[in-house]
């Protein structure tokens, strides 16, 4: 599959993830702007968010590249909230995202306005490159 389109920011003033043994792919595959998720050689379980096991068999999970394409399952408007960095993005979304390949991965529906989101909405992945090299998806309405 091809990178999806990756932005980079030269601040990054939020959290950031803390890779480790078993989310260190995952987090290098997105600072290239590919999107993966895990599936389980013996059962074809696919899961997210990235574990040493499978939990539908307990095998070694293996890393399956996604499409960067989904629906939105459901989701939230957050319209206040004191701390920096976030209350300089009010309002925002976070939304349970459910991907063409099944699982369901969390994260933040930009480039719209929060009430044009609703359940159901077609959305597509995108990157956040920050100048610590980490890439951070995003997500927006499929084909904006």
């Amino acid at each position: 599959m091809t990178a999806h389109e990756v932005k980079t920011v030269e601040e990054w003033i939020k959290p950031l993830p803390q890779p480790d043994g078993v989310s260190g792919e995952y987090w290098q595959a997105a600072s290239e702007g590919r999107l993966l998720i895990q599936q389980c050689p013996k059962c074809g379980h696919k899961q997210w968010y990235p574990r040493a096991l499978c939990t539908a068999c307990a095998t070694e999970p293996e890393w399956l590249e996604c499409s960067g394409r989904g629906v939105v399952h459901t989701f939230t408007v957050v319209r206040q909230y004191g701390a920096r960095p976030f209350r300089d993005e009010l309002p925002y979304v976070i939304a349970m995202v459910e991907l063409a390949e099944g699982p369901m991965m969390l994260g933040s529906i930009t480039d719209c306005d929060p009430d044009d989101v609703r359940i159901d909405l077609p959305v597509e992945v995108y990157f956040v490159k920050t100048a610590d090299d980490v890439g951070i998806p995003y997500w927006r309405p499929a084909g904006s």
